[in-house]
Order: C-alpha cells, then structure tokens, then sequence
C-alpha cells in the first residue's frame, strides 16, 4: 500500500493560499490540507468562502482534511454555540470540496471526561450530518488530552463512529510514544495521520513551532509509517511542520525538500 502524502498549509504559513496552492501542485503532492485559518484570512482582505473553495477547486489538487476551530470540547453557552456553528461550516466545506475528513485539536486546559465524551458524540453527530468524519488530535503541550492513552480512554467513553483519533507524529514523538504503541490501537480508531520530526535538543515546553522534515530529528518514520500501513489506514499522511526558520525560506524549497525526506522513509 503506498501512502498518499498531503501538505498543510501551515507549513507554508507565510505564503498566501494561492500560491500555496501551486507549490503544493507543483512540487508533487498529492493533496492539500486546509484550516480554518485560510478562511479567516481570506475574509478578512474581502474574500467569501465561495471564493477560497473555487481557488481550490482551481488548483486540482485534492483536499485531504479540513480544520475546524479547536476549544468545542469544554466550551459552554454562547462560545459554544459560535464554536458548533464553525464547526458545521467547516464541515460543509469540506464536503463540497469532496473531502471527506476534517480534523480539530483538543481543547487546552483541564476538563471532565464524561463532558468531553459527551461533547465529542454532539461534533460526531454534526460530522455525520455532512457525510464527513472528525478526526480528534491530542496535543503534547496540552495539560490534560496530551498522549494517546488519555484520548484512546476519552474517544471510548465517546464511542461515536464519525469520531477518530488523528495521529501526529511530531505529538506521539513529544511524548515518547513508539511505533509499538500503535500496535494496540485498533484499525477503525484511526481517522487521521500527520506527521513531522522532533529535534533531537532543545525542546521547550509549550513550544510546538519548531518541526522538522523526517529524518532531521528523532522519530523512527520507517517504522511508524510501517505500523499505519500494517492498520490498514488509507488515508492521507499530511505534512504538518510551522516553524519560522522554513517560513523564511522559498515555499517551493521547503515543499520539495519535504516531499523528498519524506519518500526517503516510506516503507
């Protein structure tokens, strides 16, 4: 099976969309992910949401997963209500772009599980209703949801069909997560994959801008790729790596270098 490879767009953060667009066409990607981000963006110089699905639509690139805004989990009143509504639209916007994964990190902060079971099965019901499936990331830097355990128990307790775990590498790899903790995770747990390297030195906590291409940092990709492939997962690994120093290099540098070290480690 060989992987599908997308490239996110906050890895190219600091070009606008479309030509990022035409980075990620060019240097041979296989599909684009979007966040909610290059929507706001686009609003805010003018742009209708219309308009972005068009761009993309234009580029002929896939989408491989669409963001929603994080921090629905524990989320209460009219901050809620808001969150569930961008919730939904980004969910229909995947849909018209014939995507059929969006994607959210966990909320930061600490919360009670039962609540956030509950309010991972009121997104999945909403995911469901647009023909798409949320895949939830732990994030390493969090104070609670922030390793695979802890969000394999709260995605249990949720027990929702459209809800699935996405796996980071670059979040596995912070937390000291090896290719052999996948091998208890069942095939219909994973919805999503990203992925990027750890440095090796001078890792700061709550820091999480400073990622690198496979085979720069720590993480073993042969073989965490090798544990997906070996889950049956089908799905689009994307690209997930913001960090300044790539952010003042040429895009089309950064994609094509990326794209390499990353087909250096497939299995």
């Amino acid at each position: 099976m060989t992987m599908r490879l997308a490239l996110h767009t906050w890895t190219l953060d600091t070009t606008p969309l479309a030509d990022a667009l035409a980075v990620v066409k060019k240097t041979g990607w296989d599909a684009v992910e979007l966040r909610r981000l290059d929507f706001e963006r686009a609003a805010q110089v003018g742009q209708s949401a219309e308009q972005v699905l068009a761009l993309v639509r234009a580029s002929g690139l896939p989408v491989a997963c669409v963001g929603v805004e994080l921090g629905w989990v524990w989320a209460t009143g009219a901050e809620r209500a808001r969150l569930l509504r961008v919730f939904a639209e980004q969910a229909a916007r995947a849909k018209a772009l014939g995507c059929a994964t969006i994607m959210s990190p966990v909320d930061r902060g600490r919360g009670d599980l039962e609540e956030a079971a509950r309010s991972i099965r009121e997104v999945g019901d909403i995911a469901r209703e647009h023909g798409v499936r949320l895949a939830i990331e732990f994030n390493s830097q969090c104070e609670q949801l922030n390793a695979l355990q802890p969000m394999r128990e709260v995605m249990a307790r949720a027990g929702h069909p459209q809800a699935g775990l996405l796996l980071d590498t670059y979040h596995l790899g912070r937390t000291g997560a090896s290719p052999r903790d996948i091998e208890d995770v069942r095939p219909e747990e994973i919805a999503y994959v990203q992925y990027s390297d750890v440095p090796r030195t001078g890792l700061e906590p709550g820091k999480a801008l400073d990622r690198l291409p496979p085979g720069q940092g720590s993480v073993p990709f042969r073989e965490f790729f090798a544990a997906f492939v070996r889950k049956g997962y089908a799905g689009y690994a994307s690209y997930e790596a913001p960090n300044p120093a790539a952010w003042k290099r040429p895009a089309e540098d950064v994609a094509r270098e990326a794209l390499a070290a990353t087909r250096a480690v497939l299995p």
